[in-house]
């Protein structure tokens, strides 16, 4: 697939505190096509889930621009953003954000409720999603029931049962154990062929750096590499 998703232009982010500037984000220039399993990579501090956090309309760019599926959001409203947002982008977080009185049933049906989805179509929806991550046994359970790969199995159901365009995920396997890791980049890479959905990570860990088909190295809030991996 050659259409473009996301597009950076000289983006930077920077921090003041006082008289001093911190540059998370110095410039970046990247293009992300639809279809792609990418991954930002590098060191705590490199800037990735900075960017990250930019292309999901979670924080705001200094300078620079920043479009996604065509338009730019500097120029997107609150409500659009929230729209796009609900819509059109899932996010998977590092420590879960599963909402604790809820079942894993109830947290994948979340967004689709948001939506205004029929009930009928809601739950056909959400258990086909809960069944292909491996949770539709457990559907009943609340996080706090959940191992930590089960509850980042539901965030991911979550992420993915409206069928978004592209799925931000920031840094996806650092709370759960290799075998757990393996299990959930192996059900990514499945959900990124099956749905043409485009997956984008920030990450500095190496299982996951292995299965990414392409590697987009940062440091010091500049992108260093960008490579595809045949």
């Amino acid at each position: 697939m050659n259409e473009e998703i996301i597009r950076l232009e000289d983006v930077k982010k920077i921090y003041r505190t006082g008289d001093v500037e911190t540059y998370a984000l110095n410039g970046i220039s990247l293009s992300v096509k639809k279809g792609e399993f990418a991954a930002l990579c590098g060191p705590s501090g490199s800037g990735k889930t900075t960017a990250l956090n930019l292309i999901g309309a979670l924080d705001t760019p200094s300078s620079g621009k920043i479009v996604v599926e065509g338009r730019n959001i500097a120029e997107m409203s609150k409500a659009e953003l929230s729209i796009m947002r609900m819509n059109r982008i899932g996010i998977v977080f590092q420590a879960y954000n599963l909402i604790p009185v809820l079942t894993a049933y109830e947290n994948a049906e979340f967004v689709l409720v948001l939506q205004g989805i029929p009930d009928s179509e809601r739950r056909k929806r959400v258990m086909a999603i809960l069944d292909e991550v491996g949770m539709a046994d457990l559907a009943n359970r609340r996080p706090n029931q959940l191992s930590g790969g089960q509850q980042q199995r539901v965030a991911i159901a979550r992420a993915m049962v409206s069928d978004p365009a592209l799925i931000l995920a920031d840094e996806p396997t650092a709370n759960v154990d290799s075998r757990t890791a393996e299990s959930l980049l192996v059900l990514m890479e499945r959900l990124n062929h099956d749905h043409s959905s485009t997956f984008l990570f920030s990450t500095h860990d190496s299982r996951v750096m292995e299965r990414a088909h392409r590697l987009i190295m940062m440091k010091d809030g500049e992108i260093a590499e960008d490579r595809r991996i045949e």
